[in-house]
């Protein structure tokens, strides 16, 4: 099981765009999701489902296309809402020069300005099995967004779901692999084949 983030997004304001629709991705967006497609080329892909939103479904396009497959669409793969969206400011930096915020961050640890980690956790989670079940036996892809992946793996590698976001191991284009054996766990590997990439990139 693959789970990909999104490529670099076309972003000139350099807002949280979230959940916003219409964020589709830069050429070197488009690139990137050109590479993974290469570097997935001998995978034996028997399903690519991704995020509702424009740049997972760019992002997914010619990774399925080389396959011979068909996007398929889960929302439970979708960006981690965020009371921010939209604005040009960064959770706990530049929100919190301002009062008006304040409120809004009172509670880092489910967090209080946005989705909770746990529902994050387990929404993602329905979506990879989802996937498996498309194709059982077979390499599934899931393209999803920053949060979502990480709030995933830190969820099935039993830690805790609060982090410093700074230290998110979730590049653009990046791949995070989940092998199963049945139902459990028994490996998880990290990769960037689109090259490296700052994580935290506006919007994630």
């Amino acid at each position: 099981m693959h789970v990909l983030r999104h490529g670099e997004v076309h972003n000139p304001e350099g807002i949280l765009y979230g959940r916003i629709p219409g964020f589709h991705l830069s050429e070197n967006g488009r690139h990137q999701a050109g590479l993974v497609a290469k570097a997935l080329g001998d995978a034996d892909l028997g399903a690519v489902v991704a995020s509702p939103l424009q740049r997972a479904q760019e992002t997914a396009a010619p990774i399925a296309a080389a396959h011979g497959l068909d996007v398929g669409t889960d929302d439970g793969l979708i960006e981690a809402d965020n009371r921010f969206e939209g604005l040009k400011v960064a959770v706990g930096d530049g929100a919190l020069r301002s009062p008006w915020h304040w409120p809004k961050l009172r509670d880092p640890f489910t967090p209080s300005w946005g989705e909770p980690y746990l529902q994050i956790a387990h929404r993602m989670l329905g979506a990879v099995h989802r996937a498996r079940e498309l194709a059982p036996g077979r390499e599934v892809l899931c393209v999803s967004h920053q949060l979502p992946i990480w709030t995933l793996r830190r969820f099935v590698t039993g830690q805790r779901l609060w982090h410093d976001p700074r230290k998110r191991q979730c590049g653009l284009a990046s791949l995070t692999t989940l092998v199963f054996d049945d139902a459990a766990l028994v490996q998880l590997r990290y990769s960037e084949p689109a090259g490296s990439s700052d994580p935290r990139q506006t919007g994630a």
